[in-house]
């Protein structure tokens, strides 16, 4: 998915020596860490976590140097930096690698509040390095199919789409994931991961977000059986820069989704819908009778194949998307260019979810997106620090759920401290 969309290439590339990887958080991090092999181009040379035990034990596997201390971490011998830290602490980090002189992808989301979204961008700026936003869900087979479908106008221009990334978890399984009370998975709130549900969309359509309308949903019976204090849903609606309307929903309702539909002035397609993150993987175009192309099939689904490295891309995780964005990042450091999930589309679109949780406040009231790209735009939110997290904590900071800070159930409290201990979790 590069800028310029031509051309194929070899997964390693032309390149001389490998280009050296560290990764930060050996949770999510692991995915990074074993796709970053000469098959790429990469090679993994140190990893970073305080959880000592697990870093430990991921050091031993890969046979690279630890670190607890992300400062010394940045002092070893490498290229590049892979952030795969906690949801909302990836722009400090990703600030710190650029300062140090290392390119940067960052996992989801780029930036817990505006006023990071604006200083990462700077940041970026700055350093010329390569920042990429590690969004894997535009990368599945079919969403880059319709991304190709898109481009070679076969619907036309995009006026409405849908996407939806809904991932509900039973209680046990939820809770392992989420160990603390202050975790930021319990402090989630429905609007802020809104970019598995948006990012396809933007890169199939080439499109970005001007103006957002969110609204929370809540399910007491859902959210009292767990130490959250968020809401379990979202709807946000994003109006793009040529005028066409999205629809995101998420984040964590009963009834897994993981789909796509783009309408355009002369026809449709969708992902066809079906069981767990990625269903059968068709694709499915439609047009109208008195709209439909010469030589085209008024209907059609089919499922179709990878544009290239196929046999990679199904052995990697998120239907793929786990190889392609070591394969994207390792390709933009190699060309010196800028990736299409660049800072401003990342920043862009992590900041959605932070305007969309102050629209869902106001009742659905409409909220600007700034234009990242200018700093008159961003320099109003370079002091913006608003933020649910414990960690932004300030007078005015808003609550994670449209209940407000209801009090949490002692008996789910006490059923998560449980689980936590078990699997050696020792904080609160």
């Amino acid at each position: 998915m590069t800028n310029n969309n031509a051309g194929k290439t070899t997964a390693a590339g032309k390149r001389g020596k490998p280009i050296r990887v560290g990764v930060i958080g050996v949770g999510r991090g692991s995915s990074f860490a074993s796709g970053a092999t000469d098959l790429v181009g990469m090679k993994l040379v140190a990893l970073c976590d305080i959880w000592k035990e697990k870093l430990d034990e991921a050091g031993k596997k890969y046979g690279v140097a630890t670190y607890t201390d992300y400062d010394k971490f940045l002092e070893h011998d490498m290229d590049a930096v892979v952030l795969a830290n906690y949801f909302h602490e990836h722009a400090p980090f990703a600030v710190k690698a650029l300062a140090a002189g290392k390119h940067v992808m960052s996992e989801t989301s780029c930036n817990a509040t505006l006023a990071e979204g604006v200083a990462l961008c700077r940041a970026v700026e700055k350093s010329g390095k390569i920042y990429m936003l590690a969004e894997n869900y535009p990368f599945t087979r079919f969403n880059m199919e319709m991304r190709r479908l898109y481009r070679s106008g076969e619907i036309g221009r995009v006026t409405y789409a849908e996407g939806e990334y809904n991932h509900p978890m039973d209680t046990e399984g939820t809770n392992s994931i989420s160990p603390g009370l202050n975790h930021w998975r319990n402090w989630n709130y429905s609007t802020s991961y809104c970019t598995h549900a948006l990012a396809p969309l933007m890169c199939i359509t080439d499109t970005m977000p001007l103006s957002v309308n969110g609204l929370s949903i809540t399910a007491p019976e859902i959210t009292d059986a767990l130490p959250r204090r968020s809401d379990p849903g979202s709807v946000i609606l994003c109006r793009m820069d040529n005028g066409a309307v999205f629809r995101i929903f998420g984040l964590w309702l009963p009834g897994h989704s993981n789909w796509y539909r783009v309408h355009g002035t002369r026809g449709a397609m969708e992902i066809t819908r079906g069981p767990g993150y990625f269903g059968p993987e068709q694709v499915r175009v439609w047009h109208d009778e008195w709209n439909c192309p010469a030589s085209t099939p008024k209907e059609r689904t089919y499922t179709p194949d990878w544009p290239e490295h196929a046999d990679l891309a199904n052995k990697a995780g998120h239907g793929g998307g786990d190889f392609w964005t070591n394969f994207e990042f390792a390709n933009a450091i190699r060309s010196g260019k800028q990736p299409y999930l660049n800072v401003y589309r990342g920043v862009a679109m992590s900041s959605v979810g932070i305007l969309a949780w102050k629209s869902a406040l106001a009742d659905g009231a409409p909220f600007a997106v700034p234009d990242f790209k200018k700093e008159k735009s961003r320099k109003a939110f370079e002091n913006d620090h608003w933020s649910p997290f414990p960690s932004h904590a300030a007078p005015g900071q808003p609550p994670p759920s449209i209940r407000g800070m209801f009090k949490l159930k002692p008996e789910a409290v006490a059923r998560a401290r449980k689980l936590w201990v078990k699997q050696g979790y020792k904080g609160e």
